[in-house]
């Protein structure tokens, strides 16, 4: 009977992407997925971005192994490097494999789950995987892999293909140059590095011709992507790649995940002009974390408030309003006062968001900003009432920026959709500009659809009934209409 494995995901797209391609490598190597109550493996792939974000992933390990004792858990991602002894403590835990290692994990999960026996996968030209488990792992010990060279960090060689995932995530960039005060990623990820543009072209063709549809570029600082190549290759910039993939590939529809203001360069947004609505998402994720000149720079942030504006605009000028964005905010930056609070409700309240991303401050050990927590924290009552603020005024801008689809039509890729929502006749969808929607009908995952959007409900979700097998962008009948950035943005 073939062994079984469960991957339980925690944090951002690009760790997503990364169990995603563990899973892969675990699926090709004659694994099955299951439940983490009974699998023989159970790999956590875990972040650590926040305290929360650690107490989930030792929560689940706890849980995991409780309810399944007899399975091997393997930790990995950001908390795994970050603090792996703190992992290895905890019971049922095989092996602590921290980002520098990643690409070992898959080898690793399945010599335990075969019971210490020989597999092809576990060859490697680098490094044994078999001598590695019997050196580092003993009956009272879990092996443990990390370090700072992070040579074995990129899963280059998983396929991406469409599954579970109707929209997977294929990482093209790993690590952050970036030296934000309050991050733990340069500690847990490294620098920035690329994966080649031929390999990338190579992934995308070979989820194209397995019936992918849509395909998620993530990284960690995606924006990044190509600067860390060699000088010969011809390919070094996001945008230049965005071209080729349109160029060279019949991929239907790229979707581009987070990317920070100032990587928003003329070109890129210039290949939103041209492609967005059409091949590429109109959907755009700027993180934000400050309307506040004075947080953003001692966040160690490279834009201020009124750069950010202007990416704004110049995206929504290429692009018209059909264009979803989206941004992270942070609340409570270690001596964030009320007028630098209010600096950040009035930008966002400037600016068309279609959503936010809202979390509080989390002090991250080694980082700036443990420092500063320590000399000037933010009550814990003010960081609640600003994140109130903040999630009122983001629903405020949802449902405004969803309305203005209502009786319009929009292109959509059908998702899993639950039994219960099947039954009623109904499937879920997203459409090409980032808004979740309700269809009249039953469809499998992983079509491409045209729908009319017929109402809104209370929960603010699209309710759509199918238009027409047409495609076509909104935007392209004419010119885009300009965006104009509001005096509150500027000052």
């Amino acid at each position: 009977m073939a062994s079984s494995y469960h991957i339980e995901n925690f944090g951002c797209r690009a760790a997503r992407a990364d169990g995603e391609a563990v899973a892969a490598m675990l699926r090709a190597a004659g694994m099955l997925e299951g439940r983490h109550a009974d699998a023989d493996v159970v790999v956590v792939n875990t972040c650590s971005v926040t305290q929360e974000a650690d107490r989930e992933a030792r929560a689940f390990i706890r849980r995991a192994n409780r309810l399944n004792p007899n399975a091997c858990i393997i930790a990995t991602g950001c908390y795994a490097q970050r603090a792996p002894e703190e992992l290895a403590a905890l019971p049922g835990v095989a092996a602590v494999v921290g980002n520098s290692h990643k690409a070992l994990a898959p080898a690793i999960a399945v010599h335990l789950a075969h019971g210490h026996t020989a597999s092809p996968l576990l060859s490697s030209p680098v490094v044994s995987v078999q001598s590695l488990v019997s050196a580092g792992k003993t009956k009272d010990r879990a092996l443990i892999l990390a370090d700072d060279t992070f040579a074995h960090s990129f899963l280059e060689e998983a396929p991406v293909l469409p599954g579970s995932q109707t929209r997977p995530n294929l990482k093209i960039q790993e690590g952050c140059g970036n030296r934000c005060s309050f991050c733990v990623i340069p500690q847990t990820r490294g620098s920035s590095r690329s994966l080649p543009g031929a390999s990338v072209l190579r992934h995308i063709e070979s989820f194209v011709a397995a019936g992918g549809n849509e395909l998620v570029l993530s990284g960690i600082n995606l924006g990044r992507w190509g600067r860390d190549l060699d000088a010969c290759e011809s390919t070094r910039t996001l945008a230049v790649l965005v071209r080729r993939i349109f160029a060279e590939t019949s991929l239907p529809r790229l979707r581009l995940s987070s990317i920070e203001p100032m990587d928003w360069d003329s070109d890129l947004i210039a290949a939103m002009r041209e492609f967005g609505g059409w091949r590429l998402a109109r959907h755009a994720h700027l993180p934000l974390q400050s309307g506040s000149d004075a947080v953003l720079r001692r966040m160690y942030r490279r834009y201020r408030p009124w750069h950010y504006a202007e990416k704004v605009a110049a995206l929504f000028n290429a692009t018209g309003p059909e264009l979803t964005l989206g941004a992270d905010v942070m609340v409570g930056f270690p001596g964030e006062t009320d007028r630098e609070f209010t600096e950040t409700l009035e930008l966002i309240r400037a600016l068309p968001f279609g959503y936010l991303h809202l979390f509080p401050f989390s002090p991250r050990p080694g980082t700036r900003a443990w420092q500063l927590h320590a000399e000037a924290p933010v009550r814990t009552a003010a960081v609640e009432e600003r994140i109130a603020a903040l999630r009122a005024l983001a629903a405020e801008k949802s449902r405004a920026h969803r309305s203005q689809f209502l009786s319009g039509e929009l292109d959509a890729i059908t998702l899993h959709t639950p039994p219960a929502l099947v039954a009623a006749g109904r499937t879920l969808a997203l459409t090409e500009n980032f808004l979740p929607l309700e269809m009249e009908g039953a469809l499998p995952a992983n079509q491409l659809v045209r729908v009319r959007v017929a109402a809104m409900n209370a929960e603010g979700m699209l309710v759509a009934t199918p238009a027409s097998c047409s495609t076509s962008a909104s935007h392209r009948q004419g010119e885009p209409a300009l965006f104009s950035i509001s005096a509150a943005a500027r000052d």
